[in-house]
C-alpha cells in the first residue's frame, strides 16, 4: 500500500510539473504576442515622438511618466487582486489595453501619441501583479528562476519580432503608420491566447498548493519581511541608473550615430540578448540565489559610456549590454519576490515592488532626459553614482537572506 501510494504521489507530482511547464509556455506565448505589439512601438518611440516635434526632455518625461503611472497602478492592482482573487479578469483587462498601440497609426501630434503610449503602460500596470502572481504558482514546480526565465525568453522573442516588423516596413519604404497598423494582429492574438490559458488552468494556485483554502483575513496578518524592503531599495537605486532605450535611441538619431532604419534592429538585438540572458541567469539564480543580483550594477555602469558615444560599434555593444541587463531585471528580480513572499501576499508584494521600480524608472528617465539636454557627462556621473550606492544594499540583502536561512 505504501509503495502504491508513493508511486501515485510521484505520478501526481510529474503531472503537476508537466501542466506547469505547459502553462508557463502558454503565458510566455501571451507575452510574446504582447511584446510584438508594445516593444515594436517602444523600439521607435523616441524617433517617432521626435518626428512629431518632441524634444529630448519630452521623450524622457513621456517615457518616465508612462513607466511611473504603469508601475504605480500595480500597487492598487496587486492589492485588489489579492483581496478579490480576481487574478484572471484583471490580467485579461490589462492585456486588452494593448489596442492603444495600433491606434498610434492615427496620431498626428506628439501629445496624442504620448497619451496612447502612456495608456498602454497603464494596461501593463493593471495586469502585471496578477499575471506574475499566477505565474509564480507554476514556477514553484519547475524552479523559480527557470520558470521566469522561460517566460522571459518567450517574451523577448516577441520583443525581437516587434522591432523587426518596423525594420521591414522601413525597408519596404513604408512609414510609422503602416507599422503600427500591422500591430493589430499580435494584439488580438495575445488576448486570444490568454483566454486559452484561462480555460486550461482556471485555478493556478493549485499548482503550488493543491487543495489550499485561503482565508481573506490571513493575508492581512502576514507582514512583509524586512529583507523585502531592503530588496526594493536596492532595486530602486539600480533601476534609477538604468538608461531607457527611448533616450538612447534619441541620441542615436539626433547625433547620427545609427540610422533611423537600423535603430529597430539594434533594439531587436538587445531583445535577443535579453532572451538568452534570461535563461542563463534564471538557472544561475536557482543555483546561487540572491548572489546573482550583483550582476545588475556592474553591468549597468558601462552602458552610458558606450551608448552616448559617437561610435557605431560602441553603440552596438551598448545595445547588447542593455539587453543583458534588461534580461536580468525581468527574470531574477521577479523570481526573488516569489521566494521572499508567501503566496497570500504575493500579489500585493508584486504591486509594491513594481510601484517602487516604476518610481525609480520615472526618476531615472526624467533626470537623464534633462541631463542629456544639459550635458551627457553629467548623465554618466548620475548613472555611476546610482549604481555604486546600490552595492551596499546588495550586501545587506545577502546577509539578511543568509540569516533567514539559518533561522
Amino acid at each position: 500500500m505504501l509503495c502504491g501510494e508513493k508511486h501515485a504521489t510521484e505520478g501526481m507530482l510529474k503531472d503537476r510539473k508537466k501542466i506547469a511547464f505547459q502553462f508557463i509556455f502558454l503565458l510566455g506565448i501571451v507575452s510574446l504576442f504582447g511584446d510584438i505589439t508594445y516593444e515594436g512601438a517602444r523600439s521607435i518611440a523616441g524617433p517617432f515622438l521626435s518626428g512629431l516635434g518632441a524634444s529630448a526632455a519630452v521623450v524622457g518625461v513621456v517615457a518616465g511618466i508612462g513607466e511611473f503611472i504603469g508601475y504605480a497602478l500595480r500597487l492598487a492592482s496587486g492589492y485588489f487582486s489579492d483581496r478579490t482573487k480576481a487574478y484572471w479578469p484583471i490580467t485579461i483587462a490589462g492585456y486588452g489595453l494593448l489596442c492603444s498601440i495600433p491606434l498610434l497609426a492615427f496620431a498626428d501630434y506628439w501629445q496624442v501619441a504620448a497619451l496612447l503610449i502612456i495608456l498602454e503602460r497603464i494596461g501593463k500596470g493593471v495586469r502585471t501583479p496578477a499575471r506574475d502572481a499566477i505565474l509564480s504558482h507554476a514556477t514553484k514546480q519547475v524552479g523559480r528562476g527557470l520558470g521566469f526565465g522561460i517566460h522571459e525568453a518567450l517574451d523577448q522573442i516577441g520583443a525581437i519580432i516587434g522591432p523587426l516588423i518596423f525594420s521591414a516596413v522601413f525597408f519596404l519604404k513604408g512609414g510609422y503608420r503602416q507599422g503600427f497598423s500591422i500591430l493589430w494582429i499580435p494584439a488580438l492574438l495575445c488576448v486570444a491566447t490568454l483566454l486559452i490559458a484561462r480555460i486550461r488552468v482556471p485555478s493556478p494556485i493549485e499548482l503550488e498548493a493543491p487543495g489550499r483554502i485561503e482565508e481573506k483575513d490571513n493575508k492581512e496578518k502576514i507582514r512583509l519581511p524586512r529583507t523585502f524592503w531592503f530588496y526594493c531599495l536596492f532595486t530602486s537605486l539600480s533601476v534609477a541608473g538604468f538608461a531607457s532605450f527611448q533616450i538612447i535611441s534619441y541620441h542615436f538619431k539626433v547625433q547620427g550615430v545609427v540610422s533611423g532604419s537600423q535603430i529597430p534592429l539594434f533594439y531587436a538585438i538587445a531583445m535577443g540578448v535579453d532572451a538568452l540572458v534570461a535563461l542563463i541567469i534564471g538557472k544561475t539564480y536557482d543555483k546561487v540565489g540572491f548572489v546573482s543580483l550583483i550582476t545588475i550594477p556592474f553591468l549597468t555602469i558601462p552602458i552610458p559610456f558606450l551608448a552616448f558615444s559617437q561610435s557605431f560599434n560602441l553603440a552596438l555593444i551598448s545595445a547588447v549590454l542593455w539587453g543583458g541587463v534588461m534580461g536580468i531585471h525581468e527574470t531574477i528580480m521577479r523570481a526573488a519576490i516569489a521566494d521572499l513572499i508567501p503566496l497570500e501576499r504575493r500579489g500585493s508584494a508584486y504591486g509594491i515592488f513594481n510601484t517602487i521600480y516604476g518610481g525609480a524608472w520615472f526618476l531615472g528617465c526624467t533626470v537623464m532626459g534633462l541631463l542629456y539636454d544639459f550635458s551627457i557627462h553629467y548623465l554618466i556621473v548620475f548613472v555611476v553614482i546610482m549604481e555604486l550606492i546600490s552595492l551596499p544594499l546588495f550586501f545587506l540583502i545577502k546577509n539578511e537572506s543568509m540569516k533567514a536561512m539559518k533561522d
